[in-house]
């Protein structure tokens, strides 16, 4: 729990970042300084680490890596498609963010991810079916499974949202009901605390979500 803990930290800080539309986005996550030297003055700079290398299989069984997405914005989340908590409410939120961007046309630049973080049960079949459920055209969200181990520590070490087992969590999981977004160059930009863990949506945090990735698309 003290990994929940951290994460929640995470959202409340990054949740007080990037207020003015006028500015860039934050970057966030693991970085290295790098020093330089120039006219006798060194100079700092801060090299953020963009999102881990990943392979998954997808709901229609085809594997696909990071470079399956290249060039897009991802719109992220942990769920396992068997959750009888908040996993329901985070995909409706997901759904109607996809309508946000189908009105804007950028469905060829944005792209939503969904790791299941149950793959035991999230088979691509499941998950399929899973999809339908809330948006069986949506060509621009993928469904993905894969080994359970890595899934969870890619949540916790590059989109810095909590997933992970707990005997007794509802369905034998706890995962944060955040919403991560990547840049098109594969660096996390925002995380956002969508859905509460008592179920309620936070409006507020779907709105900055809403309002960063007009910023993106723009940049």
């Amino acid at each position: 729990m003290n990994r929940l803990f951290i994460c929640l930290s995470l959202l409340l800080i990054t949740a007080c970042e990037g207020d003015d539309s006028s500015k860039a986005l934050p970057y966030i996550g693991d970085y290295d300084l790098q020093y330089t030297t120039v006219n006798g003055k060194q100079i700092v700079d801060t090299i953020y680490q963009p999102i881990g290398s990943f392979s998954f299989q997808n709901q229609e069984g085809i594997q696909v890596k990071n470079k399956s997405y290249t060039n897009k914005i991802w719109i992220t989340e942990f769920f396992f498609a068997t959750c009888p908590t908040i996993c329901p409410i985070m995909n409706v939120q997901m759904t109607k963010l996809s309508e946000e961007v189908r009105k804007m046309n950028a469905e060829n630049i944005v792209q939503f991810l969904s790791f299941s973080i149950d793959p035991e049960k999230d088979t691509p079949e499941a998950l399929k079916k899973y999809k339908n459920l809330h948006c069986s055209d949506c060509a621009n969200w993928d469904f993905l499974t894969g080994d359970e181990e890595l899934t969870h520590k890619l949540g916790i070490e590059s989109f810095k949202v909590f997933a992970g087992r707990e005997e007794e969590a509802a369905g034998g999981y706890a995962h944060s009901g955040a919403f991560s977004m990547v840049d098109q160059d594969g660096y996390l930009r925002g995380v956002y605390n969508i859905t509460d863990f008592d179920g309620s949506v936070n409006k507020i945090e779907y709105q900055r979500l809403l309002k960063d990735l007009k910023i993106l698309i723009k940049s």
